[in-house]
């Protein structure tokens, strides 16, 4: 190895060796998570697999232009090859080898893609409407229908010179006042509609995002395998607050879901009105027609 290369190689080797043993990198982490649904460690999945063939083919194809650099350089008396000019075979190899790297990696890519859009089996319904900025939540199914907006202590820390510190508000900016809540389980399918601008409705926990349009409906559906509350935010840019418009999904137990569904339901229920609101007038028709005078 050249004078040049080896203070190059050592440099490099040290610094990667300092970035991955600092406490900073184990912090700051680039990957995916696998989420907590069927879809999102599908998704995971295919991009760990894909991520390891594209790092494959990296591997062999820069190590060849290095080699290559290395061995046939000038300084070392390298004489071009001038006799080579058209090699049908090679241009075959070459172009058949990515065919099948890329058929190799649709196949499960479309299982995947197909795999999202099927609705079928659904177990409940929620129309989710997005607003500036504020999420509308309606239970086609149940007959609930809520507002969740950004939660009131993170709405007050972030106006100016409020004079919070926004590190003791917890879950900063991603705290509502009213949550979705699912049950555990259960195969969610969410319609996506909004009432104003383009927005987004995403959960990485969940693996699933998808554009919310005025005037036209999407769909996506997920299936929480765990309990938890999982936090996302709109992904779409939508105007001022774009930044100040959460997602939250709070998955629970089917008994904690079917408590909480029974007090929602109980909430949205119109109080009947009085049967007596009618006496006082029944009465004063009575007391007109005893005070009028019989005809003769």
């Amino acid at each position: 190895m050249s004078k040049f290369l080896k203070p190059l190689v050592s440099a490099t080797g040290a610094l990667s060796a300092s970035l991955l043993a600092s406490p900073a990198f184990a912090a700051w982490q680039v990957n995916l998570t696998p989420g907590v649904t069927e879809l999102s460690k599908q998704a995971y999945s295919l991009h760990m697999t894909i991520l390891e063939i594209c790092t494959g083919i990296a591997v062999v194809v820069f190590g060849a232009m290095i080699y290559s650099i290395i061995k046939f350089r000038h300084s070392k008396g390298a004489v071009p090859d001038t006799t080579l000019l058209h090699s049908t075979k090679v241009e075959i190899i070459w172009t058949a080898i990515p065919i099948i790297i890329l058929v190799f990696m649709a196949i499960p890519a479309a299982r995947a893609l197909i795999k999202i859009e099927d609705t079928r089996g659904s177990e409940m319904t929620i129309k989710v409407t997005g607003f500036q900025w504020k999420w509308q939540y309606e239970y086609l199914d149940q007959k609930v229908s809520f507002y969740s907006t950004l939660s009131r202590d993170s709405n007050f820390a972030r106006q100016l010179n409020s004079g919070v510190d926004v590190n003791t508000i917890p879950d900063y900016l991603l705290s509502v006042d009213n949550p979705l809540v699912v049950p555990v389980g259960k195969k969610v399918r969410v319609l996506l509609t909004a009432g104003d601008v383009i927005h987004a409705w995403w959960v990485p926990a969940l693996g699933m995002k998808k554009d919310a349009i005025p005037g036209f409906v999407n769909e996506l559906w997920f299936k929480a395998d765990q309990i938890g509350i999982y936090r996302g935010q709109c992904a779409e840019l939508c105007g001022r607050d774009h930044g100040f418009m959460p997602v939250v999904v709070d998955v629970r137990s089917q008994a904690d879901y079917d408590t909480w569904l029974k007090s929602q339901q109980s909430a949205n229920t119109p109080a009947a009105a009085p049967a007596v609101a009618a006496a006082p007038a029944a009465e004063g028709s009575a007391s007109s027609a005893a005070a009028t005078p019989a005809s003769t």
